[in-house]
């Protein structure tokens, strides 16, 4: 049986005792007990270790929020669809410092598996945009900023978008100064 159920189990065990109590006539307590099994059929739809990470991170302690997730030894029997992308989606906002490459393999996957706010979706991209710009992937790179320019509808990442996109524009100056990477190089023999 997998971990996510057992908190099912719980509540349907609290409503239960719920329902013995209002029949022995102790009405107000039974009510108060079946409320009481709400807690374990939200946990179920949102993860504790998910909302803790959550919270540290919103503190801007990522060591804190990657100590929580780690407590998620299995995701697949522990998270729900929507909680896997959202674990993967903190996975790769904690890793982004560290391995940037680990980072945007985590955002893929988040992107996957679903994320409910389009600023969720836009950092994704915009994480994605910057590995496909580390890998000098220009036109993916441009693509996914424009996809998260159109995500970010609130602009929050305003900032972010407008300086990759600078960087991007140094890269291009760059490169065009270049020699022709696609010509043969002269060797001494050849005069």
């Amino acid at each position: 049986m997998n971990n996510k159920y057992i908190k099912l189990i719980i509540a349907a065990l609290i409503i239960a005792a719920g329902i013995y109590f209002m029949f022995n006539r102790q009405i107000g307590l039974g009510i108060l007990i079946v409320i009481l099994s709400l807690i374990p059929i939200l946990l179920f739809f949102r993860n504790e270790y998910i909302l803790l990470a959550f919270w540290k991170l919103r503190k801007q302690n990522l060591s804190e929020a990657r100590k929580w997730l780690n407590k998620i030894t299995n995701p697949k029997s522990q998270l729900v669809r929507k909680q896997m992308g959202y674990y993967n989606y903190l996975m790769g906002i904690t890793e982004a410092q560290d391995n940037p490459s680990k980072a945007e393999s985590y955002m893929r996957t988040a992107l996957d598996y679903g994320l409910s706010f389009k600023h969720d979706r836009a950092l994704a991209t915009l994480t994605i945009a910057s590995g496909a710009m580390m890998r000098g992937n220009k036109n993916e790179a441009e693509r996914l900023l424009n996809e998260a320019k159109k995500l970010d509808t609130s602009n929050m990442l305003g900032d972010q978008i407008k300086m990759m996109k600078e960087q991007m524009k140094k890269v291009n100056v760059s490169r065009s100064n270049m020699i022709n990477p696609n010509m043969r190089s002269r060797s001494r023999y050849m005069k």
